[in-house]
């Protein structure tokens, strides 16, 4: 399947730790030239990690994708009347964002995209980046990967023996993973 053409939403959560292998990926999706439009977190958008500025990703995703960033709840509002998206990639998603999805929240503009997305029936695509995976959120996984026009980049532990509740995403698994849930299916293995 050509990704040429396809309208992306790439919603980055505060998981800054992935965040180099995020945007390895996100070149790659613009190299197919699909039309990708980035939604920042409250948290992606404000805070300095020891992985990089906020304000340094921002400039980053703007210029891998041509376009600015969108910052807020009531830029991310239109996604679902206009029908933004063919596709809604929360990449990476922090625990925190995985129990306010699971649980009907919607309070920053990433969460406000994925709803908005939804409302039109189609896939949204999380990259699981959290160390409760195993723990206080497998709940709210579970919860996810039963709900309808919802996919998951396949997952694993990250590091069982010092952390072992934390899952990852293979983010190198993007395209194929995106390539399966525009035709309504999960890509295989989910668990890695």
């Amino acid at each position: 399947m050509s990704l040429k053409g396809k309208h992306i939403g790439i919603a980055l959560t505060g998981s800054f730790c992935t965040y180099e292998k995020v945007f390895q990926e996100l070149q790659k999706l613009a190299a197919e030239e699909a039309v990708i439009q980035t939604i920042f977190s409250d948290a992606a958008q404000t805070l300095n990690s020891r992985f990089g500025k906020a304000e340094d990703f921002i400039r980053r995703a703007g210029e891998i994708t041509g376009r600015k960033p969108m910052m807020s709840i009531p830029e991310a509002e239109p996604i679902g009347p206009g029908s933004l998206f063919d596709i809604l990639v929360l990449f990476p998603c922090t625990g925190n964002t995985i129990a306010k999805l699971a649980n009907g929240i919607t309070d920053t503009p990433v969460l406000m995209a994925a709803k908005a997305h939804l409302r039109n029936n189609k896939p949204l695509l999380i990259s699981v980046s959290t160390n409760d995976a195993l723990g206080m959120n497998m709940k709210n996984i579970g919860l996810l990967l039963n709900t309808k026009n919802i996919y998951f980049i396949p997952f694993g532990q990250d590091n069982p023996k010092a952390k072992p509740n934390s899952m990852i995403a293979r983010t190198e698994l993007l395209i194929p993973s995106l390539e399966a849930a525009l035709q309504g299916r999960q890509y295989q293995p989910i668990l890695c």
